[in-house]
C-alpha cells in the first residue's frame, strides 16, 4: 500500500483515541453532524451501492462517464469509508478500476471530455495512499501531467473542452483546478505557475458584481461563481480582492439550490460557503439540509437532468463538508 497517509482522518483518529472508526460520531470544529444529515447519507450511498454495475459503472444516464464515476467514489470516501475493508470497499474499488481503465495508457487522458478528466483525477487524487492499490499513483502523475501539459498548450491558461482547446472556460477549468490542488494535497508535484496562470484566467473572467462569466467578465451566475470563489480558497487567497468579491455575489445572489444546475451548483457552493465564512456556510447548510431532505426519492437517490448517479453523487457531496474526512474538504 502507498505509505502516504490520510493526513485529515488520521488526524481525527489521534485525536480522539484508538477506539474511533471514521462511521463513528464526528465533531469538528464543535460542529456536530445532524442525525438527518448522516440519515440521507446513508441511504444515498445504499442507492449507489446497490445500483452499481459489475464494471464499476452505472448503468444509469451518464453513469457511465468516468468523471460521475469518479464523483460517486469521491461520495463514499468524503464519508470516511474504508476502502480497502469497509462495507463499501468493493464499490470504491471498482469505480477506481474503471476510471483507471477509462484512461489512455500513453496519455493518461481519462473519458472523452475535460469534465470526465477532472472529476476522475480528482477521484484518484483523494483515493490515493487510502485503496491499496499500486496503480493509482502512476495512473494520478499521468493524470496531472496531461492537465499541465494541457494548460501550457492554451493560450488563455486554462482548459477547456478537450486538451487541445486553445480557449477556455470557467466550469471545465474549476474541474482541473480542483484536481491539482487534491493532487498537491496528495504529494504529487504540481508547479506554482500553473495555479496562478489558472487564477489569472479567473480573474479575466471576473466581472464587475463579482461574479464569475464563463469565458470571459460578464453574465455572472450562481455555480461559476461557486467555482471561482472555491479555486481562490483553496489557493488559501481568501483575503484577496476576487474571493471576497466573489463571496459578496454570492452572499447577495446565491440560493440554496440553483434550478438551472441542479446538484452541480450546490456541489460547489457548499465548499465556497465553507470556506467563506463558517456562519454563512451554517446558514446555507442548514437550508441546504431541508431541500436535499425534501427532494430525496424513496430508493435513496436524488434525479436531476444528468442523471440520478451524478444528482446523487453531487446531492452527497453538498453534504460531505459536515464530515470534512477528505484533504479537499479541510479549511
Amino acid at each position: 500500500m502507498n505509505p502516504r497517509p490520510r493526513l485529515a482522518l488520521i488526524a481525527f483518529l489521534l485525536l480522539a483515541g484508538p477506539a474511533v472508526r471514521a462511521q463513528d460520531e464526528r465533531a469538528f470544529h464543535g460542529d456536530q453532524i445532524p442525525p438527518q444529515v448522516e440519515n440521507m447519507y446513508a441511504r444515498g450511498l445504499a442507492y449507489l451501492a446497490s445500483t452499481q454495475s459489475e464494471s464499476g459503472s452505472w448503468p444509469a444516464q451518464f453513469g457511465g462517464e468516468p468523471g460521475v464515476v469518479g464523483l460517486a467514489v469521491l461520495s463514499m470516501l468524503a464519508h470516511g469509508e474504508d476502502a480497502n475493508h469497509g462495507p463499501y470497499a468493493r464499490n470504491i474499488r471498482g469505480g477506481v478500476d474503471f476510471i483507471l481503465k477509462s484512461g489512455n495508457p500513453a496519455t493518461g487522458y481519462i473519458g472523452n471530455s475535460m469534465y470526465n478528466h477532472g472529476f476522475a483525477t480528482l477521484a484518484l487524487a483523494e483515493a490515493y495512499g487510502a485503496l491499496d492499490d499500486d496503480r493509482v499513483g502512476p495512473a494520478l502523475r499521468k493524470a496531472v501531467d496531461l492537465i499541465l501539459t494541457s494548460q501550457k498548450s492554451n493560450s488563455v491558461g486554462a482548459w477547456r473542452y478537450s486538451p487541445e482547446s486553445s480557449d477556455g472556460d470557467t466550469t471545465v477549468s474549476g474541474a482541473q483546478m480542483v484536481a491539482l490542488y487534491a493532487a498537491r494535497n496528495a504529494g504529487l508535484k504540481v508547479p506554482d505557475e500553473a495555479i496562478a496562470k489558472g487564477l489569472k484566467f479567473y480573474v479575466s473572467c471576473q466581472s464587475p458584481d463579482g461574479g464569475f462569466g464563463y469565458s470571459g467578465a460578464g453574465g455572472s451566475n450562481a455555480p461559476r461563481s461557486a467555482i471561482g470563489a472555491l479555486v481562490f480558497a483553496l489557493d488559501r487567497q481568501k483575503d484577496s480582492k476576487p474571493f471576497k468579491a466573489a463571496m459578496r455575489y454570492l452572499k447577495q445572489s446565491g440560493a440554496a439550490n440553483d434550478a438551472s444546475y441542479p446538484f452541480y451548483y450546490e456541489y460547489y457552493a457548499a465548499q465556497a460557503f465553507f470556506h467563506g465564512d463558517m456562519e454563512l456556510w451554517r446558514t446555507w447548510n442548514d437550508r441546504n439540509i431541508r431541500n436535499m431532505q425534501a427532494s430525496q426519492a424513496d430508493n435513496g437517490s436524488w434525479e436531476g437532468n444528468h442523471g440520478p448517479v451524478f444528482s446523487t453523487a453531487g446531492a452527497l457531496l453538498s453534504l460531505a463538508v459536515n464530515y470534512r474526512l477528505v484533504p479537499i474538504y479541510e479549511r
